[in-house]
């Protein structure tokens, strides 16, 4: 087992890490388990249940690169503090909305929160692992948000037995105030990697904003942001509308929604697992390719699929094994892609700019299947978002085994 070759440094980290993306993977899938319900409840269209969603991926791409920056000039430990209290924080609030436009804000403030902390754990993991154990390990904290996922599915479905429709989703709400507990062991156990305490602390804050834009840097930062984009696109698409196809086309009742959806968590973090190790193996971006094939035609295999049983349910685990799979070298890709005195910025602009471009797909998925039918629209959506993912791919370098030296100079 790989965990064993490493030190007590690197599994704190871990645990940090895992921790945090776990928490902010229950608090931000919580809402696509409700949306049904507040369809019924608030008479909240497809479209404005779109539009929470992208407004909450919008911001977070600007709290991913402002945590970024942070993380730059005071530390990837107190910057993830900070991102952890917010999102737990505005996941909570969100339980009290009384309104459409009301969760609107909460949903959007939460996202501030959910960007950084995604940025900030996967910079922390990427300079503390040994090169050679680097991709398993984002793989590890990638995979954690599948366990996050499916506890707010177990979550949404034990609170929707017992607890009244009207006050079952208010209460999946405020369980996500229980990632605040994660801040108290950072600040006890986590340390600063030792690449980022070896760095520059004196770089001028208009070369860490503007930096990642300049003549040498701009082309790999156009096409991880690309590449990002068409990642979460597709991702996205899938993980906030499948329960409400499965209910509304599929025609299926919480319970037998939760089973498939369980399903395509298991392949998730099957799927997790399996690309952090291909990472390591094979590479970057040859797993980049392959997974987003299979994301492709799983996913169009299943919404054209009508019949359930077996066969329905070994498909959506496939659909769950790429889409989420595919993430798993991405916060060791991204790290090795940039110098350390702009990792963090370039890290969380790029995940977080491929995001805000990936919000626009539930947001259009929500308006186009009012027209078009939602299978049909979610299908080509995916195809277009990862045909993005093979191009980019394609043409950015490979990064596997790259020592995280101290850049000699931030060039603008």
């Amino acid at each position: 087992m790989w965990l064993n070759d490493t030190n007590s440094r690197e599994r704190r980290a871990l645990v940090a890490a895992c921790g945090g993306f776990g928490l902010d993977g229950f608090d931000t899938m919580s809402y696509t388990f409700v949306i049904p319900s507040l369809g019924a409840l608030w008479g909240m269209s497809r479209a404005q249940a779109g539009d929470i969603a992208t407004a909450a991926l919008f911001t977070s791409a600007i709290g991913g690169w402002a945590a970024g920056l942070l993380a730059d000039a005071r530390g990837r430990v107190l910057a993830l503090q900070v991102t952890v209290a917010w999102f737990a924080a505005f996941a909570f609030l969100s339980g009290f909305a009384n309104s459409y436009h009301e969760l609107l804000a909460a949903r959007a403030l939460q996202g501030f929160g959910f960007g950084g902390e995604w940025a900030v754990g996967a910079l922390l993991i990427a300079e503390t692992m040994q090169p050679r154990l680097r991709g398993r390990a984002a793989g590890l904290v990638q995979s954690s948000w599948a366990v996050g996922w499916a506890l707010a599915a177990a979550s949404y479905w034990l609170l929707s037995v017992y607890l009244p429709a009207g006050f079952a989703w208010r209460a999946l709400f405020w369980l996500g105030l229980l990632p605040a507990l994660l801040i108290l062991y950072v600040r006890r156990r986590v340390q600063e990697p030792e690449a980022f305490a070896a760095a520059r602390r004196d770089v001028p804050i208009r070369t860490r904003i503007l930096g990642i834009f300049g003549r040498t840097q701009w082309p790999t930062t156009l096409g991880a942001s690309l590449l990002s984009a068409g990642m979460q696109g597709g991702y996205y698409s899938v993980s906030t509308w499948l329960p409400t196809y499965l209910q509304g086309e599929r025609h299926l009742n919480v319970g037998r929604t939760a089973v498939y959806l369980l399903i395509l968590i298991a392949g998730s973090f099957s799927g997790y697992l399996t690309s952090a190790w291909l990472n390591d193996a094979v590479g970057r971006r040859r797993t980049f390719i392959g997974f987003a094939f299979g994301a492709t035609f799983a996913m169009s295999a299943f919404m054209t699929m009508r019949q359930g049983g077996a066969l329905a349910l070994s498909c959506g685990f496939a659909v769950g094994f790429f889409t989420s799979g595919i993430f798993a070298g991405m916060g060791a890709f991204l790290a090795e892609l940039f110098p350390t005195t702009l990792r963090g910025s370039a890290q969380g602009f790029s995940y977080n700019a491929g995001r805000a471009l990936g919000a626009v797909c539930p947001a259009a998925i929500g308006r186009l299947s009012q027209r078009f039918g939602l299978a049909e629209t979610l299908a080509l959506t995916t195809i277009a978002a990862y045909g993005l993912v093979i191009l980019c791919a394609a043409l950015l370098p490979e990064t596997r085994g790259r020592e995280l030296a101290v850049s000699a100079s931030a060039r603008a």
